[in-house]
């Protein structure tokens, strides 16, 4: 996958997690979890944009463990949903629980590359 592609996979997931909360039920509880995940995925699509301006391998580096991180917390938001068995959109619900799983996966292992090639 080419950065490019990826920066457009990136956004299209924070796209795509931003339209399912429009739609989840809403309470002052799922109002803060909402708000928590509008937050992370958003920021794994900005993070990488970033990542791909990195001015130095170390400066790279570290700005992927921050997209790996916010990846991973999306994943941990939207599976908190889904233990709650908030009402939403569960098709929608699994296909983002999917994504994050895979884009963590992803960064996870480009790091992990980029540490064993130090």
């Amino acid at each position: 996958m080419t950065k490019e592609e990826l920066k457009k996979r990136t956004k299209s997931f924070a796209i795509r997690v931003f339209k399912f909360l429009i739609e989840i039920e809403k309470n002052k509880a799922v109002d803060v979890i909402s708000y928590q995940l509008f937050k992370s995925s958003s920021s794994v699509a900005a993070n990488y944009r970033a990542v791909c301006r990195g001015k130095s391998d170390s400066d790279f580096l570290n700005k992927l463990k921050v997209v790996d991180e916010e990846a991973d917390e999306s994943l941990f938001w939207l599976e908190f949903i889904q233990e709650l068995k908030i009402d939403c959109d569960q098709n929608e619900l699994q296909k983002l629980i999917k994504e994050a799983d895979e884009l963590t996966s992803i960064f996870s292992a480009a790091i992990r590359t980029i540490k064993s090639k130090k």
